[in-house]
């Protein structure tokens, strides 16, 4: 830990070394306090993490991320953008089973990638922690219960843990979601997970979700879903304030609307033979990091990302961008910075922007340490109501 003791400290007395050494312990508790000041309970549950966490969806892919190439560079990076957030105080990360394909040529998984990064900070480190969150995939013939104790146990043997904090289903089951609910609950019981969670869950599978496991005296800590600045379709459809009265969590996705849409991994690691659904995903293109102001209707996307963030959509999402700036001016923020403080501002959100490097990294922690007023975020939202919501996961909508 670091500490910066000033020149006032070194007395000429005979004391002068006993005050030097509680100037050092008073910094100590003043770093300890702000640490602990950046976070928060996740849901009723016991765990703490950090207000922001980093999602690791591109460590490792090879299908959508990185060119379909992954090599020496990429991975400093990766493990760059992962030292960068422990040091800048987030230690709260992301990840999957499904992210990195096994089949995908080059491909290493995210979660042998996270396991990786964490044992070589703890060999320079021991005193670091970090908060790991994985996820079950809900796949067409995984059935029952033992199914997800089955697969975190795979996780761990990735990640190199023995357990991890956090444990969410990745998105609802086909044929059903009892023995999935019971498989998270067993999990706990088996001490394998310190709390768990569902992910693009509606209002009702929501409900059902906590009321199984609330019987067996466990909390649900959180539902991850898609919601952004431009993408608030939680607010509308009653997850966030559902959310909200159970006391759980919510861990926002693509907050700065990059897109994460979660079929489109699952086609990316062939899982997926239903074309059905593959042309499904491909309408549902990835979004673009719209709210920085990458692209423009000037500077349109390439590709099928084009077709969504038309020349037209992104005139209609100048006045939005230029406030963004204009508030991220004033308090000598980024847009990205803003736009992650926005959300911050709802109360019960945790956001994992995706990280692909150090400098992705350092500017994400710079959204946290202060706060958008009232009326900065009743103005953003209101500007942003005026633009037609851009595609989401359909299954939040079952």
């Amino acid at each position: 830990m670091a500490m910066h003791v000033s020149n006032a400290c070194f007395s000429v007395f005979s004391h002068g070394r006993v005050q030097r050494i509680r100037a050092i312990a008073s910094e100590d508790f003043v770093t300890l306090k702000t640490e602990e000041n950046n976070k928060v309970k996740l849901g009723n549950s016991d765990l703490k993490v950090t207000k922001l966490g980093i999602g690791a969806w591109s460590w490792g892919d090879t299908s959508y991320w990185n060119n379909f190439d992954w090599d020496d560079r990429k991975m400093k990076a990766a493990k760059a953008a992962f030292d960068t957030s422990i040091d800048r105080g987030i230690t709260f990360f992301d990840t999957a089973e499904v992210y990195g394909s096994r089949l995908a040529l080059g491909a290493i998984s995210s979660e042998t990638l996270l396991g990786r990064f964490i044992k070589e900070r703890k060999q320079k480190d021991p005193e670091t922690e970090v908060a790991v969150a994985t996820k079950f995939a809900a796949l067409p013939w995984r059935l029952g219960r033992q199914s997800v104790v089955n697969a975190l146990k795979d996780s761990l043997n990735r990640l190199q843990l023995s357990s991890v904090e956090l444990y969410q289903l990745h998105w609802p089951g086909v044929w059903g979601n009892e023995g999935y609910i019971d498989g998270l609950g067993d999990a706990v019981e088996q001490g394998l997970v310190k709390a768990v969670g569902v992910s693009n869950y509606s209002e009702k599978r929501l409900r059902n979700a906590y009321e199984k496991l609330k019987k067996r005296g466990i909390p649900l800590a959180s539902n991850q879903v898609n919601y952004s600045l431009i993408y608030r379709l939680p607010e509308q459809n009653g997850v966030k304030a559902t959310c909200d009265e159970l006391g759980v969590s919510l861990i926002a996705y693509s907050p700065i609307a990059q897109g994460e849409v979660l079929f489109k991994l699952i086609c990316n690691i062939c899982f997926i033979s239903s074309l059905a659904l593959c042309s499904l995903v491909v309408h549902l293109a990835m979004l673009i990091c719209a709210l920085t102001g990458k692209y423009t209707p000037e500077n349109p996307p390439d590709g099928p990302r084009g077709r969504i963030y038309t020349p037209e959509f992104l005139t209609k999402l100048q006045p939005l961008i230029n406030r963004i700036r204009e508030v991220g001016d004033n308090y000598s923020k980024t847009p990205t910075q803003v736009v992650l403080n926005w959300l911050l501002a709802q109360d019960n959100v945790v956001p994992i922007p995706g990280a692909k490097n150090a400098e992705q990294a350092a500017e994400f922690a710079g959204a946290l340490g202060w706060k958008l007023t009232d009326d900065e975020v009743s103005e953003l939202r209101s500007l942003a109501s005026e633009i037609q919501p851009v595609i989401g996961f359909p299954v939040e909508k079952l």
